[in-house]
């Protein structure tokens, strides 16, 4: 989210798992055989600088005195006294910098000249046999910042001299201390010189100041290794960088306290930073997380109390920053494309306010006309409303002459190739297997359905719908045939909004139903509706009131209710869509086990440098997201029918829905009735509807990443024994589910972690939540619900009932009074504008597979397979191309009929509708 305005190969040569005296010896051929390769790619750092060789030759030999005084050389060669090597650091700057940023810079570049330089000391992976400690090399200075404090390039190139005794073994870590007032960002370190080949060190990260930060940085050599296979003379820092990340030692006397921007600490905390009760108790909101109301934990700021409230922390406001770990920041191109986002925002949301301000008689749209212009000409004023808001704030019309662009909004994919598609039953059903929300439609598997509330509190469990109501639409069967045939599916609502609704519809401009809608397969694959329930809870027994059937119109009057039930449906799924699927299951759920992930696994360890790129960002993404969109009177508050109570809901359903067991794919699609096991389908599953674009599309990707993360645990754990011996690895499961999901902690469904094959799994879980799922269910949301009638996130009428003054208000004026039921102006224009920036990729994307640093691991075995998971992506953006061509599939090609493309690996950037990033990155 983010504002408005995360094959086996051979194993011979795999580093880390050689044997304890080629550790001592200190290296391996893959590790050379890595260094060569990254020579051959011409990265940068490595064109700048001086050849391997030449270092080589400056191994400085030292004459036995035999050999000084012509006497017989020795029977053994002589050793050489030192090793002289380099460290060539790229540093990263920024594209554009303010004038107290140049100044601040210009002032380090002379004070490194006169000694206050930054020093690099290179760590072996070795320790001295009679100190007992690390072998180290002397600290030695980064060259150059002075001479190249005028560099205009992005990434500038710095060296560092070193010479080493012979014995020292290969550097194994590198160590920084940042002696200049200022921070900077190391992107690599390259250590040539040594006979083991360059040492690659990946760094993407702020190096503090001394003045901030006493302590040196440590980076760890690009080298994966298991927590036991350590070499000796890392294994201390290991221990300690953890320990430091996790809030403990050194940092221990200020974990308690609050995390200012430049920490590098990951610790837990509730959701109770939502609300502002120092504002009143209207700004007030429930802590999420505990027994009342459970939730994943979030990332701990450590902001004091509230005055009135000891329960709930301060908040800081956007855009002010909030606390992450500094390296969880965006990069320049993600803040650009924020920033350009805001600035449309600003414009876009400024006039409909401004408007209805002026002129309230305006505020709900007077006609599909007026929807239509927000795309042709922006929003259109009349001549005379011109007139007196030019009198009034004369600079509109300086907005509106200079503004024309941005004020105008980009025409949404969904009325692109037919205006009124969304009017249609067969693309409302066709939106249920291919649209923004793919993930509920079920099948149904008992009629008539049933609901699994208290039937003391909500009343008979049973439907409404009765076979009468849907008979005549199952194209001849009976609905017990139709069930065993499976041709019945449905979208049900109704339980998890119904203990709401009360609440819901108590607030002013906010009406809501439980739903439930039915759906048969025809013969052609495509689904249709035949029945829709709306349900509110009894007000009596036998209440009418409590559940009502639709059925597909016969006459003009019934054409329109049907049309008003239809945006119900479409209000809940739009709900359960931003609360629940994607904002729970894809954003707050897999926060937990981020920050388990930097506080236990090194950087070292081969798990976390798998994981890496699919936590880009989020925690980032998060924060942000509830300081403008889950907070108290935020985005989606305002946006949505529950209103206040919209994080009441999805802690709801995380508290009765939310298994981790079930959120992989293939599990999903069974709970849900939508496949079933079958060992000869090239994915082990047969789908039930065969065009079902979502699950089709997301089989290929979940199978190249489920045989991605097989081959890659199949390097590092050849035995149970293996996974169940990793202290690491059980460490993150572990915290992962006691702390970061303390509220379910003692539930029996959670996975095992005993076997390599469980640790895969649990693995492509992962991956495919924070890339794949969430891009269906993110990236579709301005494409497919910016145009309002389509998908109205809230409505604010209920359906009149034959009797009641509201219901002679629709005979008289239909659609006008259907658009009164959406959301207003100023509503349908914020809520447009926000899905705008959440569905646009910026120019610093990286998607499934990409890994913009190649030295990302110096494991060749784990190289060879991330290129064979590559390829297989791309054969997956083949398939889905070839399949969006094929006209014998209905719900995705056709006249007027989109592509579905949200499971496309790529994408440019921008509003595209495709593309799926490693990580949940907006």
């Amino acid at each position: 989210m983010a504002p408005p305005a995360m094959e086996m190969l051979g194993r011979s040569f795999l580093p880390g798992r050689a044997s304890a005296a080629g550790r001592a010896r200190g290296g391996g051929p893959c590790f050379a055989a890595a260094g060569r390769e990254g020579r051959r790619r011409g990265r940068g750092p490595l064109r700048s600088a001086a050849p391997v060789g030449a270092l080589a030759e400056r191994v400085v030999v030292t004459p036995a005195p035999a050999e000084r005084s012509g006497a017989a050389p020795p029977e053994e060669p002589p050793h050489p006294q030192s090793v002289a090597s380099r460290a060539v650091v790229t540093v990263r700057r920024r594209r554009k910098e303010d004038a107290k940023r140049r100044v601040a810079e210009q002032l380090d570049a002379y004070a490194d000249r006169v000694g206050r330089s930054v020093l690099l000391e290179l760590v072996s992976t070795e320790t001295d046999p009679r100190k007992g400690c690390p072998k180290k090399s002397k600290p030695s200075a980064l060259l150059g910042w002075f001479e190249k404090k005028d560099v205009k390039a992005e990434r500038v190139v710095y060296t560092a001299e070193f010479a080493v005794d012979a014995s020292f073994g290969e550097p194994g870590a590198v160590t920084v201390l940042n002696r200049h007032r200022h921070e900077f960002f190391i992107e690599s370190i390259v250590v040539e010189g040594f006979p083991s080949g360059p040492a690659h060190f990946t760094c993407n990260s702020w190096v503090q100041p001394a003045r901030v930060d006493p302590r040196p940085r440590v980076f760890f050599t690009n080298k994966p290794y298991l927590p036991d296979e350590t070499p000796p003379g890392l294994r201390e820092l290991r221990r300690q960088e953890l320990s430091d990340l996790r809030g403990e030692g050194a940092a221990a006397a200020a974990a308690g306290g609050e995390r200012r921007l430049t920490d590098r600490v990951w610790e837990y905390d509730v959701y109770n930073d939502l609300g502002n009760p120092d504002k009143g108790a209207g700004f007030a909101r429930p802590v999420l997380g505990g027994d009342q109301l459970p939730y994943p934990r979030r990332m701990r700021t450590g902001r004091p109390k509230t005055v009135t409230d000891d329960r709930a922390e301060s908040r800081v406001e956007y855009p002010e920053p909030i606390y992450v770990s500094p390296d969880e920041e965006f990069e320049e191109g993600k803040n650009e494309m924020l920033s350009e986002g805001a600035l449309k925002a600003l414009f876009h949301n400024f006039m409909p306010l401004l408007v209805s301000s002026v002129s309230p008689d305006i505020r709900d749209f007077a006609g599909f006309h007026d929807v239509d212009n927000l795309f042709k000409e922006g929003l259109r004023l009349k001549q005379t409303l011109q007139d007196q808001l030019f009198q009034k704030i004369p600079f509109v019309r300086k907005i509106q002459e200079n503004s024309e662009g941005l004020l105008r909004y980009d025409t949404p994919d969904i009325i692109k190739k037919d205006k009124f598609a969304w009017l249609r039953d067969d693309e409302f059903a066709r939106q249920a297997l291919a649209g923004i929300n793919p993930v509920n439609i079920e099948r149904l598997q008992a009629f008539p359905p049933a609901s699994k509330l208290d039937p003391a509190v909500y009343g008979p469990p049973e439907s409404a719908i009765t076979e009468e109501h849907i008979v005549g639409q199952l194209d001849g069967m009976s609905v017990r045939q139709a069930l065993e045939d499976s041709r019945l599916y449905m979208l049900d609502y109704h339980d998890i909004f119904l203990p709401f609704l009360d609440r819901i519809n108590a607030q002013d401009g906010r009406k809501a139903y439980g739903t439930r809608t039915l759906f048969f397969l025809t013969g052609a694959g495509t689904l249709k509706p035949i029945a829709i329930e709306l349900s509110l809870p009894p007000m009596t027994d036998g209440c009418k009131r409590a559940k009502r059937v639709f059925t597909p119109p016969a006459d003009a009057t019934s054409n329109w209710l049907w049309q008003l039930a239809k945006a119900h449906v479409c209000s809940n799924d739009a709900g359960v869509h931003q609360l629940i699927n994607h904002w729970l299951r894809t954003h707050a759920c897999m926060e937990p086990f981020i920050i388990a992930a930097h506080r236990q696994l090194s950087a070292m360890h081969p798990v976390f440098k798998l994981l890496k790129p699919h936590m880009r960002y989020t925690l980032k993404i998060n924060a942000l997201a509830r300081q403008i969109l889950i907070n108290g009177d935020g985005v989606i508050e305002s946006g949505f029918t529950p209103g206040r109570y919209c994080m009441e809901m999805s802690a709801f359903a995380y508290r009765e829905l939310w298994r981790l067991d079930q959120e992989g794919l293939p599990a999903d699609l069974i709970r849900r009735g939508m496949a079933v096991e079958d060992p000869t389908q090239p994915h082990g599953l047969r789908l039930l509807i065969e065009d079902y674009p979502y699950a089709a599309d997301g089989l290929l990707l979940w199978s190249a990443i489920t045989r991605w993360c097989d081959a890659y645990v199949a390097m590092y754990y050849p035995s149970d024994e293996s996974v169940r011996g990793d202290a690491e690895l059980q460490a993150w499961y572990g915290e992962a589910v006691r702390t970061g999901h303390a509220d379910k902690r003692d539930a029996p469904w959670w996975p095992r972690l005993s076997s390599p094959a469980d640790l895969a799994s649990l693995l492509t879980t992962l991956v495919w939540l924070t890339s794949a799922q969430h891009a269906a269910l993110n990236f579709g949301q301005y494409p497919l619900g910016g145009y309002i009638p389509n998908r109205p996130p809230l409505m604010r009428r209920l359906v009149p009932t034959e009797g009641d003054p509201e219901h002679a208000h629709l005979v008289a004026d239909p659609h006008r009074f259907f658009l009164s039921a959406l959301p207003s102006l100023t509503q349908a224009t914020t809520f447009m504008t926000v899905i705008d920036t959440l569905s646009t990729h910026s120019a610093d994307e990286e998607y499934l597979g990409e890994r913009p640093d190649e030295e990302w691991t110096a494991d060749p075995a784990a190289l060879a397979a991330a290129r064979q998971f590559v390829d297989e992506v791309r054969r997956a953006e083949e398939e889905i191309a070839r399949r969006n061509a094929d006209t014998g599939r209905h719900n995705r090609c056709g006249a007027g009929v989109l592509p579905y493309e949200l499971m496309a690996p790529t994408s440019g950037p921008g509003i595209t509708c495709r593309g799926v990033p490693n990580s949940v990155t907006i």
